[in-house]
């Protein structure tokens, strides 16, 4: 319901899946992988996945909410989980954030939980056929 959602997929980097086993292959992954590279956590709320949040690849953030849950506080509260075991956990001395600037309200979130904005570059991330640019966002554990 996330991964195949086009106004979820908007500003994420790969397409929306068209398939199950597409969703199936990149949860495999995040399981794979977790505590080695990254750490990627699913969001639950009311017994429904509703988001993920986490590192792909420490020291990189990310997270991905379904729209039904946008504008509620949840990326919010879980993306404020997540800086705390990157810093607490798996003592990361920083945690960056790359989103597409066009993301106000990724940006919005990063904002509120400290991250500042170090620079922009363009044509960064190519999906499908079009180029998106990003917005780089850092939050050092003394900041906190």
């Amino acid at each position: 319901a996330i991964f195949s959602n086009r106004a979820t997929m908007e500003y994420w980097s790969w397409q929306p899946h068209s398939s199950v086993a597409e969703t199936v292959y990149i949860l495999e992954d995040m399981v794979g992988s977790f505590g080695v590279e990254g750490a990627d956590f699913v969001v639950e709320y009311e017994a429904a996945v509703i988001g993920t949040v986490g590192f792909s690849k420490f020291p990189e953030i990310g997270f991905i909410f379904h729209p039904s849950c946008w504008r509620s506080g949840f990326a919010t509260e879980a993306v404020s989980a997540a800086i705390e075991y990157g810093f607490f956990q798996k003592k990361l001395p920083e945690i960056v954030a790359d989103v597409d600037p066009r993301n106000t309200g990724s940006i919005r979130v990063l904002e509120k939980l400290g991250f500042q904005e170090t620079h922009r570059e363009t044509k960064t991330i190519l999906v499908g056929d079009v180029w998106y640019n990003s917005a780089y966002f850092n939050l050092k554990r003394s900041d906190i």
